[in-house]
């Protein structure tokens, strides 16, 4: 194991901030992180063994012992409950032989559960061994079992013709997600990229910024702030070196965007990048691309290696003085890097710890240095943006609120996909356009976004002033339980929580728990009214986005649908909660006193 290691540590020049791309060659190499391999790391880094498995207990994907020959991910979302994932759950612990959270005898199976893989347009979908399987049926899950068994790799099963893992091709033979409309900014088909970037070379890199400031352009990541003036700022920051990282942490359950844009358009989302790096003087850019798209990335460094032979990545781009080129740093399993911060700390090969603001990126991003993050489809949209200049861009849309939208759509609806809508138009005519019927309610952004009544469909707005959606479009009919979908929304976020801070910690849990009180009928008023207070709390106190959102599905499911929480409520009769078990409470008391009693065996 020395030998290996030593040679993986040369491969990144012991550098520690390059410490994930490190730990995912031992994990790759050897199945987990041992303690072994966690020693000999620390000394090679100059680093406490501490601080090592500090980065490596953070992450989903990572394990510290032997997990399985063939480690499967079953995503656990509630568009997958809604489509047959418990009879796939079933069928892959009878077929395997173990228990989710397992291993089976052999070790040759790990059966795990884990948040949204951006395929909610067609769940059941699971991981195995970094290859996806969507669309599950206890039939196909049997099938591809059986192959695992027989001796062949998830790869050979998922890719039996053998297609270079550098073509698109190889993509959309695992995934098939279909783009319904599109508008006058996305998936534009034979751009000169050639021509686009060097007329820009051409310009100075204020008239860069310039024009995208005059299209208005807020960021498509979630918090929508103006993307010009985040390069300007950004511009005008003192460092010593300065960077751009593409924001491709997409974790929110619902959201599979920028999923197909990186499939699609990928040299969309670099020329961006590159126009960013241009503008504010970087010479260096990063994606951060969550480990579940990690059969995008031979691919995404196709692409990228089409560019440099273009001369349009690398140094002195078109013979300019302009140098700058961008490289994959793939996470490992944390919703929490979506916020720009925590992917920060984890580019920096640290467990992805939200950072406290101010200083912001701009000021103080990578490496200490100034930052610009955005996100895929931002970056996508700004290479449009220059080619047709900021005007153009400006009077799509409306005031506030210009250009266009990506949807991920999902759920009850006849045509589950990418939707590009104009901001302005109501949620009802969206609703119309993806084939929902007998609507209850939609979650827009995914679980940190809104609950909305399909009541007021007509009357909603997508736009920045009223539903700001960042991707995630799910859609829920009559028959759907709210409170089992709200519930399920709390586990994802006591799931997902950094737990850095107690609020978010700690809070959610009780959260999550007190849904549950709600559902099994052991509520009163007051619960419902501790409920609110709790929500609040965590929202006002939390470190970080996750915190100061996760609460959302609840407040918003109170405020849209409050009647069917009340037949929920029960009369509170004597002193006691209705939740509070006193037989339940005193049996507890009882065997606890009998162990602490019990004599220990010589």
């Amino acid at each position: 194991m020395n030998k290996s290691i030593q040679k993986v540590l040369s491969k990144y020049n012991s550098d520690r901030t390059r410490l994930m791309d490190i730990l995912w060659n031992i994990h790759d190499k050897y199945g987990c992180i041992s303690d072994e391999a966690v020693t000999l790391l620390a000394e090679a880094l100059n680093m406490s063994e501490i601080d090592v498995r500090e980065t490596t207990s953070f992450y989903h994907f990572f394990h510290d012992k032997p997990a399985g020959k063939h480690r499967i991910y079953l995503a656990e979302t509630v568009i997958a409950k809604m489509n047959g994932y418990q009879e796939v759950y079933d069928k892959l612990e009878a077929e395997t032989g173990c228990a989710f959270g397992t291993m089976d005898k052999t070790e040759t199976f790990g059966l795990y559960e884990t948040s949204c893989i951006g395929l909610s347009d067609q769940e059941p979908a699971m991981l195995i061994d970094k290859v996806v399987f969507n669309k599950l049926t206890p039939t196909k899950v049997e099938q591809i079992i059986a192959q695992l068994k027989a001796g062949k790799s998830a790869l050979e099963i998922a890719n039996p013709n053998n297609i270079s893992s550098k073509k698109v091709e190889y993509i959309e033979n695992l995934v098939q997600t279909k783009i319904h409309k599109t508008g006058t900014i996305f998936f534009k088909k034979d751009r000169n990229y050639t021509q686009l970037i060097e007329g820009w070379l051409k310009l100075h890199p204020i008239e860069i910024i310039a024009s995208v400031s005059d299209s208005n352009i807020r960021g498509r990541g979630g918090a929508g702030f103006p993307t010009g003036l985040k390069w300007q700022l950004c511009r005008e920051a003192d460092g010593d070196e300065k960077y751009v990282i593409c924001n491709a942490d997409e974790g929110e359950p619902g959201t599979f965007k920028d999923r197909v844009l990186l499939t699609q358009s990928p040299k969309d989302v670099f020329a961006g990048m590159i126009a960013g790096g241009y503008a504010i003087s970087a010479k260096k850019g990063i994606i951060y691309l969550r480990s579940e798209y990690w059969y995008l990335k031979d691919y995404l460094e196709a692409q990228m290696q089409e560019m440099r032979e273009d001369n349009l990545l690398g140094k002195n781009i078109k013979g300019t003085s302009f140098s700058f080129d961008i490289r994959i740093q793939m996470g490992a399993g944390a919703y929490v890097c979506g916020d720009e911060t925590a992917l920060l700390e984890s580019c920096e090969g640290k467990r992805g710890t939200p950072r406290i603001k101010p200083p912001y990126p701009i000021q103080e991003g990578y490496l200490g240095q100034p930052t610009v993050i955005n996100n895929v489809e931002t970056f996508a949209a700004v290479s449009r943006i220059l080619e047709e200049g900021g005007e153009w861009y400006a009077n799509l849309g409306i005031d506030g609120s210009t250009g266009t939208r990506l949807l991920s759509a999902s759920g009850d609806c006849e045509k589950p996909g990418i939707y590009e809508i104009e901001w302005g138009i109501t949620l009802a005519q969206v609703l119309e356009m993806v084939g929902a019927k007998d609507t209850k309610s939609v979650q827009i952004s995914g679980p940190s976004g809104e609950f909305v009544s399909a009541k007021l469909a007509a009357q909603r707005v997508m736009s920045y002033n009223d539903l700001s959606c960042n991707g995630s479009f799910m859609v829920f009919n009559s028959s759907r339980d709210i409170l089992d979908i709200v519930k399920d929304f709390m586990h994802f976020f006591t799931e997902e929580s950094c737990g850095i801070c107690i609020p978010c910690r700690v809070g959610n849990i009780d959260l999550h728990n007190m849904m549950k009180q709600i559902i099994a009928g052991n509520a009163v008023k007051e619960d419902l009214e501790k409920v609110t207070s709790w929500s609040k709390i965590i929202k006002s106190t939390s470190r970080c986005g996750l915190g100061t959102t996760s609460p959302n599905p609840i407040l918003n499911s109170l405020d849209q649908f409050p009647e069917i929480y009340n037949t929920k409520l029960v009369t509170q009769e004597g002193a006691l909660l209705p939740s509070f078990n006193h037989h339940t409470v005193l049996s507890n008391h009882e065997e606890a006193h009998k162990n602490l009693t019990r004599k220990p065996k010589n």
